[in-house]
């Protein structure tokens, strides 16, 4: 491990904005492995505006944060709002909890877990929306995508009635999927789009009133990469409120969206929890 790695690490351990925990706290290893994931409660569930923010507002979760850029610019202009960027990568973490310290941001903190275990820190209800920024599209495993059925459960477990999904990528294969997941499920569509930036009178009336800077004026570092090099940036709103279980979309040709993904999908993956 190198040098300016360690740094990092080490100095992750002093931002009170930036919460550790170990997987061995949430990880439930006591049942049958064949039950699938079983998670412990981290105590921080259903207390992070009265420990952490000390206030009441909304909480915004953006999954696969990266170095937390997006989260950071958003806090920024929303200060009514209270910002979790989750990533598994601590060095990538750095950056975001750096930032929000030096700058004394209070609406900002971050969590380093893995994002299937996110449903160990949030309690029913705790958060009003997530944002999903440029996440691995996760071409052949179903199950890995942040849209999936399983990761919608999961987020069902935490997110307020009428908290919103928002995904925005530079993939059609991740767009497409997921709004396929959407309509299969009976689930609201609130916006959508193929190309962002382009858009014009695509969204509704209701919806266009309500997009503002966090959409077109906040972007990731891939999102600045993507743009510059034309490629066209999708974006999909919806709620994923629902009764029973959801249903993978029984009509989404994967082959025929993996078949026009093209070679950058390759080229510029970071991890897997943002590209």
């Amino acid at each position: 491990m190198g040098h300016d790695k360690l740094r990092k690490f080490a100095e992750n351990e002093t931002f009170t904005c930036l919460l550790q925990p170990d997987a061995s706290l949430v990880l439930d290893k006591s049942g049958d492995p064949s039950e699938g994931l079983r998670l412990n409660d981290h105590p921080i569930k259903g207390r992070w505006n009265g420990e952490m923010f000390h206030n009441d507002h909304p909480i915004v979760l953006e999954l696969g944060c990266g170095k937390g850029e997006y989260t950071i610019d958003l806090s920024r202009r929303f200060p009514e709002c209270n910002y979790i960027g989750v990533d598994i990568k601590g060095a990538r973490l750095w950056r975001g909890a750096k930032t929000a310290t030096e700058q004394a941001l209070p609406n900002v903190a971050f969590l380093r877990t893995r994002i299937e275990f996110i449903e160990a820190f949030f309690g029913p209800g705790e958060v009003s929306s997530i944002w999903l920024t440029f996440s691995d599209p996760q071409l052949k495993s179903e199950n890995s995508r942040l849209t999936s059925p399983l990761f919608l459960e999961r987020y069902r477990k935490f997110l307020k009635p009428g908290g919103v999904i928002h995904l925005k990528t530079d993939s059609r294969f991740l767009h497409e999927y997921s709004k396929a997941v959407a309509l299969e499920n009976g689930l609201t569509i609130l916006a959508s789009t193929t190309d962002l930036y382009n858009s014009g009178g695509v969204f509704p009336p209701e919806t266009a009133s309500n997009l503002g800077a966090e959409l077109f004026e906040v972007q990731t570092f891939y999102e600045r990469m993507f743009l510059s090099q034309g490629y066209k940036i999708t974006y999909l709103a919806f709620t994923i409120d629902h009764e029973g279980p959801y249903r993978h979309p029984s009509d989404f040709d994967s082959d025929y969206w993996r078949s026009i993904e093209g070679p950058r999908r390759f080229s510029h993956a970071p991890s897997s929890s943002q590209r």
